[in-house]
């Protein structure tokens, strides 16, 4: 969401102090501390609206956004155009502030709700209980009953959403300008998004909290403040919960859609062909799930450009192995896995990234799998720029680039084979009670059509598709199109 490095970690750790301070029960702590860790989980569901409509870097937008307070009409004026145009040419400046002003009122309709539902399912697929649900869903509710998507005001918010509110803009002001503009930045938005009794508790436990969530490494203190009982993801869920975070990423953009998984299975497929040692096909297959979580860190627009990226483009494209790498170390868990992840762009002649790394000891059998099913799953789907290619013309492209000296041979080979392996669907029962119909409807609606897309690709008439849509939105209990999307990954049902 383009915050500071570890600015979950330390909100989480601010607001699990003052929910401690408030004497809350250690079930209600519990509540508060992983609201405040996964307040930004849902932020990729809205990145593709927010880059169409404001300029394809949602990245500036979600900056500009947190630092502003939209209570305050004159706080747009004073704090969220100017951020969002900074450093831009005196035309673009133009563009972004007319954009803003026109297509400002979609965002506030459709940024909260798809936000909320996609944070909240994460949680639901994560384990967590209905308080961190509920919590996670009335993220943009404000004190004041001016907020979305439900307009809830006073109490009426649940208390761990806004201990995490106040938390979270204490943390982010606190980086910039230390403790007294944290305090001043939560007295401008006290009673109007903010719970002013929580100010005030704020303003006197407030800043030693600051002061210690500034000292401490972050992700060791989070791992120590977590309440009792301790969560432990078991081992035969880590595959689940990887697959989770990788479906969540892949919302980054409607063609992404089923990606991560699709190079999941496939290169696990592949390792089962060429034997691989139980633990390194495991690892392979969590590195599948999980080697894109770094596009959460580049702008929305790079990964939507139908023509050529420019040479700063695709720098920031080839940081997103990186950045994978670097999230995923971070776990002890799978520190194991980050390394594998990050290699999904090297290619056996050193001419991929992030490294540059050439065949060898330094590129292991798992990473060169790794890339050729990342390169087998793009080519078969659809992107900005081309049409998804038939399976044997994808397969033509992985053998050009093994005679090339790209991409392993025998790892190519083994994906290959798994690829065509790979049975059509032909199941006639769908979750919720969908309809074959309506599974087509849903897999263009998460796609990003329109209803009057669906339409005309459909050949039918606008009211029938946006009553399709209604109704799988109620059958599917969700109101958003990235929740959609959500649904259709997790059960397999885009491609």
């Amino acid at each position: 969401m383009s915050q500071p490095p570890e600015e979950s970690l330390r909100s989480a750790l601010v607001a699990t102090g003052l929910a401690r301070g408030l004497d809350l029960g250690e079930d209600e702590v519990a509540d508060v501390f992983y609201t405040a860790l996964l307040q930004h989980v849902g932020c990729t569901a809205f990145a593709h609206e927010t880059a169409a409509l404001l300029g394809g870097d949602d990245r500036a937008v979600n900056a500009a956004g947190a630092k502003t307070n939209f209570a305050d009409p004159t706080d747009v004026l004073r704090t969220f155009l100017p951020e969002l145009t900074g450093g831009a040419d005196v035309f673009r400046r133009l563009r972004l502030v007319t954009a803003a002003m026109v297509r400002g009122a979609k965002m506030d309709q459709g940024l909260p709700r798809a936000n909320c539902e996609v944070a909240a399912t994460m949680a639901e697929r994560l384990g967590l209980g209905a308080g961190v649900q509920s919590s996670l869903l009335q993220l943009f509710e404000w004190w004041n009953a001016k907020g979305a998507p439900r307009g809830l005001g006073g109490d009426a918010v649940a208390l761990p959403t806004r201990i995490t509110h106040v938390a979270s803009v204490a943390v982010l002001f606190c980086g910039l300008g230390g403790v007294e503009a944290a305090l001043e930045a939560l007295r401008r938005r006290s009673g109007g998004c903010l719970d002013p009794g929580l100010v005030d508790a704020f303003a006197r436990a407030g800043p030693d909290l600051l002061a210690e969530a500034a000292e401490a490494d972050a992700a060791a203190a989070v791992l120590a403040a977590e309440p009792v009982p301790v969560r432990v993801v078991p081992h035969r869920r880590l595959a689940e919960v990887a697959r989770a975070f990788g479906e969540m990423v892949d919302l980054k953009c409607p063609h992404l859609h089923g990606h991560s998984t699709a190079v999941a299975e496939l290169g696990h497929a592949a390792g089962e062909r060429l034997r691989l040692a139980e633990a390194a096909n495991g690892s392979l297959r969590l590195a599948g799930f999980l080697h894109d979580v770094g596009r959460a860190g580049v702008a929305t627009g790079v990964w939507g450009r139908p023509g050529t990226l420019s040479a700063g483009e695709r720098g920031q494209g080839h940081l997103h192995a990186y950045h994978s790498e670097r999230i995923l170390g971070r776990s002890k868990t799978l520190a194991p896995v980050a390394a594998l992840a990050g290699m999904h762009h090297e290619r056996c002649d050193g001419s991929g990234y992030h490294r540059g790394t050439r065949a060898g000891a330094a590129l292991p059998m798992a990473a060169r799998v790794l890339a050729a099913a990342d390169v087998y799953a793009a080519l078969t789907h659809e992107r900005p720029h081309r049409a998804a290619l038939p399976a044997h013309a994808a397969a033509e492209q992985l053998a050009d680039q093994a005679r090339d000296g790209r991409l392993d041979p025998e790892a190519v080979g083994a994906v290959l084979a798994a690829a065509g392996q790979r049975p059509g669907r032909m199941r006639r029962d769908w979750p919720a009670g969908l309809t074959d119909r309506q599974v087509q409807v849903l897999r263009l609606l998460a796609s990003g059509c329109s209803n009057r897309e669906i339409a005309r690709r459909l050949v039918t008439s606008p009211r029938t598709a946006e009553h399709h849509v209604a109704d799988i939105y109620t059958k599917i209990g969700v109101s958003s199109r990235a929740a959609a999307a959500m649904f259709a990954m997790r059960h397999d049902l885009v491609g």
